[in-house]
């Protein structure tokens, strides 16, 4: 018969030294042991495969240890260490709480507690899985943790000390194991299969430790696997392959890809996720983990201490980190932590995973919100600055040439028989500025009411009468001679421009002048009665 062990129970910590990750606990221990100071009863909680039940057989072993080192390590080699390590001491009783949990089994301690040990210093009742003990049990229990024999001890160990009534936390010194490292897993795991004769990949190794998620137990299981999956050397080929887990590539070619803008790699990467039976909850937490990486390099650089990645990763990331900006890689971030939640409610997993693999391509050629605002706001400034300049114009220097508007004057129309309507006139001419000087101009003076009129048989009033004098039509504008520019919509008037409008206005009120005076001759004409 074969006398193989897996791996969890062959390669279990024999002494304090060799218990990963619970430092502080392993110093508290052995402070106690030194100091004398020994309490009634030890609670270890923590998450699985941790080291609890490590712990309390440790701390048994070097309790009744015959030969202990100067730092209160257990020797392993007297007849007390070998019991207990092989399991079948008298002095040391570990039970099962899940299977001994009821009234009846707590009483059967409460007998057995007074009888002295056979051969170790202490008797010591290890109790696993705790929280599993009845509510009744756990009374029965009360009075002999409080206060039992002198060389009695009770340890125990649970994953759910919320569960433990009150009353016993109260009479016990409690001890919260942490997660494992990530790097002493590692470590571990490099070890076993040194010891085992086995080549390892790094990233292999890595994987399995991050599968296990800070319990030493499940990563030693998962080698244990990996191992009788392929024999030979340990290659990252067969441990994604036995988990289930989507290659790293895949990752760094959805960065190129989404780099180039092409697209249909979305759809190849889920194609393969689904139809080869991997798991797609996993591949989600890796985009997590992969965008927090490329973040946490673009902040801190690939040499970070907090990244637990090879030589090999870092140059990968680092050269993937170069094609995304800061902020795509905290939208991203934010973006899988919702999509998490979302997912695993989702009708088509398959469709929700292919779009958020689009948005991640997509996000390449999407300008971040910062950048808009920042556009935005460049724009409105040139847009007041525009405004400004229109509506307030540079001021004129005193003593700098200014261009003199003359007021137009209007043209008096030729005297002929009356008629039924006055001919248009003609535009009056634009008057010639005057030579630059250095006085500032005055202003334009309105025009003297015009008299009063006396009417008689012709009502048509004469030039002379609207105070108008003669004057000589200007002659034709000669080809050679400019005509002034077209005015542009929202341009500013030229003086020249400004000219030939106020001369309109002046014709359009002599006009309506000419029209009024007219319309009451008539009325006056219609009205007279001879006699």
């Amino acid at each position: 018969m074969s006398d193989y062990q897996v791996s969890a129970r062959k390669y279990r910590p024999q002494k304090f030294q060799e218990v990963l990750g619970q430092d502080p606990i392993i110093t508290t221990l052995k402070n106690a042991i030194h100091m004398d100071r020994l309490a009634n009863a030890y609670l270890f909680c923590g998450s699985r495969g941790t080291g609890k039940t490590t712990l309390a057989r440790l701390f048994a072993k070097a309790l009744n240890c015959s030969n202990p080192s100067a730092d209160h390590e257990p020797c392993n080699s007297c007849s007390s260490c070998r019991e207990i390590s092989a399991g079948h001491s008298l002095d040391v009783l570990e039970i099962d709480g899940a299977s001994h949990r009821g009234i009846d089994d707590i009483r059967q301690i409460n007998d057995t507690v007074g009888y002295a040990s056979a051969s170790g210093k202490y008797k010591i009742y290890i109790i696993d899985e705790v929280h599993m003990l009845t509510k009744e049990a756990f009374n029965a229990l009360l009075k002999t943790l409080e206060e039992p024999p002198a060389k009695v001890k009770f340890f125990f160990a649970t994953t759910e000390p919320h569960k433990v009534l009150p009353t016993i936390l109260s009479r016990c010194q409690r001890f919260n194991l942490n997660r494992i490292p990530l790097e002493n897993i590692v470590e571990k795991l490099r070890r076993i299969v040194q010891n085992m004769g086995i080549e390892s990949e790094e990233e292999a190794l890595h994987l399995i430790a991050k599968r296990a998620e800070g319990g030493l137990r499940d990563a030693e299981s998962l080698l244990d696997q990996v191992l009788v999956f392929h024999e030979g050397n340990l290659k990252t080929a067969s441990v994604t392959s036995i988990l289930g887990l989507m290659p790293k590539d895949v990752l760094f070619e959805l960065d190129q890809a989404g780099k180039e803008g092409r697209l249909a790699t979305a759809f190849e990467i889920t194609h393969h996720i689904f139809s080869g039976g991997k798991d797609w909850q996993q591949f989600c937490e890796s985009l997590v983990e992969h965008f927090r990486t490329l973040l946490l390099i673009k902040l801190s650089g690939k040499q970070a201490p907090f990244l637990t990645l090879s030589d090999y990763e870092r140059e990968r990331y680092e050269a993937s980190a170069k094609l995304y900006s800061q902020e795509q890689c905290l939208n991203l971030l934010d973006y899988f932590v919702e999509l998490q939640g979302q997912i695993r409610f989702s009708l088509s997993p398959k469709i929700t995973l292919e779009a958020a693999l689009l948005h991640v391509m997509r996000s390449h050629q999407r300008l971040p919100i910062e950048v808009l605002v920042q556009r935005l706001s460049e724009l409105e400034q040139l847009l007041e600055k525009s405004a400004d300049t229109a509506l307030n114009p540079p001021s004129v220097e005193l003593g700098a040439p200014t261009p003199v508007i003359a007021a137009p004057k209007p043209v008096e129309p030729p005297r002929t028989a009356p008629v039924a309507a006055m001919p248009k006139p003609a535009p009056a001419p634009v008057a010639a500025p005057k030579p630059p000087s250095a006085e500032i101009p005055k202003k334009v003076q309105a025009a003297p009411p015009s008299p009063s009129f006396s009417f008689s048989e012709d009502p048509s009033p004469s030039p002379q009468d609207l105070g108008i004098k003669p004057t000589q039509p200007k002659p034709q504008a000669m080809p050679s001679e400019k005509l002034p520019a077209p005015i542009e919509l929202g341009a500013r008037l030229t003086p020249e421009a400004l000219a030939i409008s106020l001369q309109e206005q002046a014709a359009y009120d002599t006009r309506l002048q000419f029209a009024a005076v007219e319309l009451n001759g008539r009325l006056q004409k219609k009205s007279f009665k001879p006699f």
